[in-house]
């Protein structure tokens, strides 16, 4: 345990749960979509579905869309910035079945017609856990720098992937396979130790059968 497990996060309150940690799902999501929202559609369950608007939630979700980190005086007024930048919104409360109390799908559309889902939840103490990424299953905290690298279900994928990062001098400090079907669309979460360089990211696309990767920073 480190002192920010105690104290909690520097942070715009009410709440660390609701408020923190929701900045940083929001945050999370835009970076997934690697670019500028224009339209987001935030699906609320459990106690964020009760209480968002009561503890702030709604604007916290919306700031880290934006990208406004946690301790962002802007995020009190996150809903006025989004309608000068641009961002389109919905909040929709319904149960997800399985889900914990406080989580939250997003789905963003980028101005080229992108979209991303990512669902995910505030775990408490404004830490985050981001479960599932367009239907796959993912596991993403935000506490470390995080690649994840979409892939074609292929033989040697996997060794390519991990050996250029070991050869890159990154060590990996978790990994996580998700695959829906054998030999379809799967996906890898890799978190490591420490910093990664650009150039990593750029150089995973260009293996074969990498059809995608983002880099995550640490939130």
């Amino acid at each position: 345990m480190n002192i920010f497990d105690i104290i909690g996060p520097v942070m715009i309150g009410p709440s660390s749960s609701h408020t923190a940690g929701a900045v940083r799902l929001g945050y999370v999501a835009r970076k997934i979509l690697e670019e500028e929202p224009v339209k987001a559609v935030i699906q609320l369950s459990g106690s964020f579905a009760q209480t968002y608007r009561g503890h702030g939630t709604d604007k916290a979700l919306i700031a880290g869309i934006l990208g406004f980190p946690p301790d962002d005086m802007r995020i009190r007024d996150s809903l006025d910035h989004a309608g000068k930048m641009g961002l389109e919104y919905e909040f929709i409360c319904e149960n997800i079945p399985g889900a914990h109390p406080n989580t939250a799908r997003i789905t963003l559309t980028g101005a080229d017609n992108e979209s991303v889902t990512v669902q995910g939840a505030s775990v408490g103490g404004g830490n985050i856990l981001v479960d599932e990424l367009n239907g796959m299953p993912v596991h993403v905290t935000g506490q470390s720098n995080t690649l994840v690298v979409f892939h074609k279900d292929k033989p040697g994928a996997i060794a390519a992937v991990t050996n250029f990062v070991a050869y890159s001098g990154v060590n990996i400090g978790s990994f996580r396979l998700s695959r829906p079907q054998k030999g379809g669309t799967a996906v890898m979460t890799i978190e490591v130790d420490g910093d990664i360089p650009d150039s990593l990211a750029e150089n995973l696309r260009i293996l074969p059968n990498i059809t995608h990767v983002v880099l995550i920073r640490a939130v």
